[in-house]
């Protein structure tokens, strides 16, 4: 299982290179806009293979949806905070890889791809305290670079 903070969510990274390396049957998407928006779905479904079972739900809805699709799936969430909303709320993420968060006001541009806010650290560190640990990487191939710690 592996999850995965991106707020492009799905998008040719995760399609090309991240569900081949997992080997993910399911791709879940924690995102309670996305989960509310059928159209959008719709459009985004479009460019995942045929073979990948897609799932577009809140985040309140995760733990239940990962008994259900169980340890073969690629969890998206599009933000540092819903990601801890889901740690918080009880689902055991051992990995966390940090993708791609665009940088924006109030944010400090930490690698390439990854731009933090106050509240982004906090959670962060917050999910770091439940064990969980950071990869800070767009695709899979990409060496980490520098410690976690430097980031948050």
């Amino acid at each position: 299982m592996w999850f995965r903070v991106d707020n492009r969510l799905i998008h040719g990274q995760v399609i090309e290179a991240w569900l081949p390396y997992t080997g993910a049957k399911h791709l879940v998407v924690a995102n309670d806009e996305l989960a509310a928006d059928i159209l959008r779905q719709q459009i985004i479904e479009l460019a995942v293979p045929q073979r990948i079972l897609t799932h577009f739900i809140p985040v309140d809805d995760l733990a239940f949806t990962l008994d259900a699709c169980g340890e073969d799936s690629f969890v998206l969430f599009g933000n540092c905070r819903d990601a801890r909303r889901a740690n918080d709320a009880g689902v055991i993420m051992e990995t966390l890889n940090i993708g791609n968060l665009h940088y924006g006001p109030e944010k400090t541009q930490v690698l390439p791809h990854v731009a933090l806010s106050t509240a982004d650290r906090e959670d962060l560190r917050s999910m770091q305290q439940h064990l969980v640990q950071l990869d800070f990487r767009s695709v899979p191939t990409e060496t980490v670079r520098g410690s976690h710690e430097q980031f948050i």
